[in-house]
């Protein structure tokens, strides 16, 4: 089935990163936001993003609301470093599954397209 899918690690504590909201947007000529969720006990959404029809090729951002997050963590600044991370990726072939999971820390983060 093809569609959209996420993770979040929180690499600072080596755990799934529960509790993240996350905005999922389509963009063309304008930004029209396609899913809002908070990610799960293991860090992920208990649904895919975007699914079947819905998910076409195009420009696609998902936001991370990393700050409210690590603001919780009573050893780090009440002032993050990060806010949001905003991953803009392509999606050139809407027949495929595309996995974009973000690895964070209070001061840094990485993505890939996993499966």
């Amino acid at each position: 089935m093809t569609k959209l899918t996420t993770h979040c690690l929180d690499t600072y504590s080596g755990k799934p990163a529960k509790g993240i909201k996350v905005d999922v947007y389509f963009v063309s000529n304008k930004k029209e936001k396609i899913n809002s969720i908070t990610l799960n006990s293991n860090g992920r959404s208990d649904n895919p993003l975007i699914e079947g029809s819905n998910f076409k090729e195009g420009e696609y951002e998902i936001v991370f609301f990393v700050g409210d997050y690590f603001k919780k963590i009573p050893d780090l600044p009440k002032r993050p470093f990060l806010n949001e991370v905003i991953i803009k990726f392509g999606v050139s072939n809407s027949k495929e599954h595309y996995h974009v999971p973000l690895l964070v820390s209070p001061w840094s983060y990485s993505t890939y397209r996993g499966s």
